[in-house]
């Protein structure tokens, strides 16, 4: 094990932030409104009086926008996590379907599915995962029946206080930066590099936000409107919901 140097974990971030603000970019950029509307329940927009396309254009971009930034945002993180551990410890990104980090410790070798925080799965993704964590087990020990192999769900942020899982163990923010890089506050010294030229990105993020809006708006009143500017909310419906012919 090696002492983690927080200016090698500055440096990568400011090497490779940019590219989590750059394919932020490249998703919105490829938004479909009618994608997106395929999506989104249009009776709920009734039952809040939404009466305005901007409101409901803005709604679904919104939501849409959360759960890409968590995606893509959750990738990025899974690569620092991996040159973290690499620098104390050697791991590497493993070689094993849905397998994201191996690497060995006092005799051990972990094996470690990073997600971006705790609430990430429901209970049939769960067990994807411990069958997953099975199977990595039996392909480790095919070529060494002696190995130790514990398995660790590992979560970028959040508090699990009861890590222990039976079949392998969930750590979360403090604990899961701690446990790849032997450094109790790694979890927030990472914070402020994470914000490196963060106001000069996100201006170019929401040029292109402000566009995208304008664009599906337009294109939102020339579909979904009647001519009196009104929603045409029997359209909406059955656009979102109709059986095709």
């Amino acid at each position: 094990m090696k002492q983690l140097n927080i200016t090698d974990v500055t440096k990568y971030v400011e090497d490779n932030i940019g590219v989590f603000h750059e394919k932020r970019i490249e998703r919105l950029d490829r938004l479909k409104l009618k994608t997106v509307l395929k999506k989104k329940n249009p009776y709920l927009f009734k039952a809040k009086y939404i009466l305005t396309a901007g409101e409901i254009v803005q709604g679904i971009a919104d939501a849409f926008i959360s759960s890409a930034e968590e995606t893509i945002f959750g990738d990025w993180l899974e690569g620092l996590a991996i040159f973290i551990n690499q620098k104390v410890y050697r791991g590497w990104k493993s070689g094993i379907p849905n397998i994201d980090l191996e690497f060995n410790k006092e005799n051990i070798r972990y094996i470690v599915n990073i997600k971006s925080g705790p609430n990430w799965g429901n209970s049939s993704q769960i067990s994807k995962m411990k069958s997953d964590f099975k199977t990595a087990q039996r392909t480790l020990r095919t070529s060494n029946s002696n190995l130790v192999v514990v398995s660790v769900n590992g979560c970028c942020y959040g508090i699990d206080n009861k890590p222990d899982k039976g079949d392998y163990f969930k750590y979360c923010g403090q604990e899961f930066w701690e446990f790849i890089s032997g450094s109790e506050n790694l979890y927030k010294e990472m914070i402020e590099p994470l914000g490196y030229r963060a106001r000069e990105k996100n201006d170019e993020f929401q040029q292109s936000y402000s566009r995208m809006i304008n664009k599906f708006t337009k294109e939102f009143i020339q579909d979904f409107c009647d001519d009196s500017g009104n929603i045409d909310w029997n359209k909406l419906v059955e656009y979102n919901s109709g059986k095709k012919t």
